[in-house]
């Protein structure tokens, strides 16, 4: 894990967008770490896991999970280079780290080019000003020169990738049976009994989850833009501006005979003019039809601007006069011409109108947002705020943990914002801050908590009948693959065992140990590849309702060809892991050598273990 993290720390340009503060919770050298930019770093990564499982991790459960510990080596592995590089005399000019900022394709507007509206929207979203969003670009750049030198070069020992390619490419052919649910015989309805106490057993799984009340209003570049109007006119500008990107340019089939000289370019000619063929001069210079053909070009797509202005001149099945070109005298053949084509601005309006209008309501985001916060300011709830504005709130009665409302569907959530995790982190009545969203903010009220409760078994009766008969099928159906592979085992063919159950045996060849089979679950592949050969196993199916035995009848291990393309992306996996490991070594000398110190309560303050 620490080396994972530590890659993170070198390589994730996300990861330095950091608050700062004044309260110091680790040193490393001379650099210190404040508790509020500790307690930040710390937020966004839980967040982040939370998104990840659908589900808030609570303080307690993250602490368990040692993901305190891990952010906080994360911070201080990033102090150390920062460190490093100073004690190493690096640096980066202004002039390439304004080149790096201006490439970074995070901050292209409408034109392709670097767009400062869009910059300053994003930095200020993290709660960065211009130039300390420049100087910690600056120390991410120079923590990937230390980390490139240390790794320049590093190769897998042979003896590792070979090894590794062996057991990735292991294949194995296997005999198999497949029980389902029509294999488990009848099974009766359980008794009242039966199914009070199984219900009694589970209740958990049947308890109804906790839902929330909340409203929220989405201030983002597209909800923006659905109310902005946009003239003909600067959509008419644009489209001139992108005329080329509208346009499929004309193409010819060209081709070509390059003389040494003007004079036996002439020559050539005047066999053209006297009824020699194109063709037929072609193989009197020893040239084959592919040697001269061109291909359907444009003309963009021909090197020498000379003749490409020929060949474009030229009517179809012409031959050029002769062409001082760039590598000799040139004959030129036009044969079929493929004429360009324009779409038109009608065609193509609405799609720059919008891209004008999410442009234009990027640049106003900016002022909504101090005035939505303003208004929050004042004690307006979110639904107020909005309605202030003018802008557009939406309220969801319940929605669970997962987002979806009680009957299962989705609910009026934008599709890749994980408002329900945010929602279940925070309570009725807290003032919330603003989520950053596709290039915008959104904000939310708790208005109501409906708990989590028990359901009666009346409520879930279906259910638990379901779930009751689901598990019955299964133990049948995995005591009867006991049974048969008991059988197989005592001498039996599998062949044999299943057609006395009346089953049909199948074949599958060629199983890897990563690769998915149709038909076949990773359960079934992965004990196979736990199975000698001859040896007989069972596995559970792709359902509960469903049950495979099997029979490995071939191992084999193909040559190992360290060029293939798997063993290319296996090599690049293995040095990206040597790389990190080595660099969580340098790391880790370097903080002993720097010196390194740690607050704990300052640490317990921010990941919230100084409450408990």
């Amino acid at each position: 894990m620490s080396v994972l993290i530590l890659s993170f720390a070198v390589w994730g340009i996300a990861d330095i967008f950091k608050g700062f503060g004044q309260s110091t919770l680790a040193k490393i050298g001379s650099t210190e770490i404040s508790t509020e930019q500790f307690r930040q770093l710390y937020t966004e990564r839980l967040q982040q896991i939370g998104r990840q499982f659908g589900r808030p991790l609570t303080q307690d459960q993250a602490r368990a999970f040692g993901i305190d510990r891990q952010v906080l080596q994360q911070a201080v592995a990033e102090a150390a280079l920062d460190e490093d590089a100073r004690r190493l005399g690096l640096g980066q000019s202004d002039a390439e780290t304004m080149r790096t900022i201006v490439s970074d394709p995070n901050f292209r507007g409408t034109n392709a080019g670097f767009d400062r509206a869009r910059f300053a929207q994003a930095i200020r979203q993290f709660g960065y000003t211009e130039q300390r969003y420049i100087a910690e670009q600056r120390k991410v750049s120079l923590r990937r020169q230390i980390a490139g030198t240390l790794t320049a070069d590093l190769e897998p020992p042979k003896t590792l990738l070979d090894a590794l390619t062996r057991f990735q490419n292991e294949q194995r052919a296997i005999d198999y049976v497949k029980l389902d649910a029509n294999h488990a015989g009848t099974i009766a309805p359980p008794s009242p009994e039966v199914l009070a106490a199984y219900y009694n057993d589970h209740k958990t799984q049947f308890r109804a989850p906790e839902y929330r009340k909340l409203s929220f209003v989405a201030l983002t570049p597209d909800a923006v833009a659905k109310w902005t109007t946009v003239s003909d006119d600067d959509a008419k500008k644009l489209y001139e501006a992108r005329r080329e990107k509208f346009s499929t340019p004309e193409r010819r089939q060209i081709a070509q005979i390059v003389f040494p000289n003007a004079e036996e370019a002439q020559a050539a000619r005047a066999k053209i003019a006297a009824g020699t063929s194109f063709d037929d001069l072609v193989k009197e210079r020893g040239l084959s039809a592919s040697d001269a053909d061109l291909g359907l070009v444009a003309k963009t797509g021909i090197l020498d601007p000379a003749v490409a202005d020929a060949a474009f001149a030229l009517p179809e099945n012409e031959v050029s006069q002769p062409i001082t070109g760039r590598f000799g005298t040139t004959l030129v053949k036009v044969g079929k011409i493929e004429p360009g084509s324009q779409q038109s601005y009608e065609s193509v309006a609405p799609a720059l109108k919008r891209d004008i209008a999410i442009d234009n309501a990027r640049a106003s985001i900016a002022d909504l947002h101090n005035k939505m916060e303003d208004a929050r300011g004042g004690g307006a709830s979110v639904l107020e705020a909005a309605q202030k504005l003018g802008l557009t709130a939406v309220t969801i009665e319940a929605l669970d943990r997962s987002g979806r409302a009680p009957d299962g569907s989705p609910t009026a959530i934008p599709q890749g914002l994980d408002l329900a995790s945010a929602a279940f982190s925070s309570d009725v009545g807290v003032d919330n801050d603003a989520l950053a969203f596709g290039g915008g903010y959104v904000w939310f009220d708790v208005l109501g908590i409906t708990p989590s409760r028990e359901r009666s078994l009346d409520e879930v009766k279906p259910q638990v009948e379901a779930r009751w008969r689901d598990e019955q099928i299964s133990t049948k159906l995995r005591d009867q693959a006991t049974d048969m592979v008991q059988k197989v085992n005592a001498g039996g063919k599998l062949a044999d065992v299943a057609a006395a159950a009346g089953l049909k045996t199948e074949t599958a060849t060629g199983l890897k140990r990563d690769a998915s089979v149709a038909g076949l679950p990773a359960s079934a592949v992965e004990a196979a590849f736990r199975t000698a050969k001859d040896g007989v196993g069972q596995a559970p199916g792709l359902s509960g309702g469903e049950w495979i035995v099997f029979r490995v009848t071939d191992i084999s291990v193909p040559p190992v060809d360290l060029a293939s393309e798997d063993a290319v992306k296996l090599k690049d996996t293995l040095q990206r892991r040597l790389a990190d490991e080595l660099l969580a070594q340098y790391v880790a000398r370097l903080e002993t050598e720097i010196g390194t110190s740690i607050n704990e309560s300052a640490v317990a303050q921010a990941t919230g273990a100084a409450t408990n």
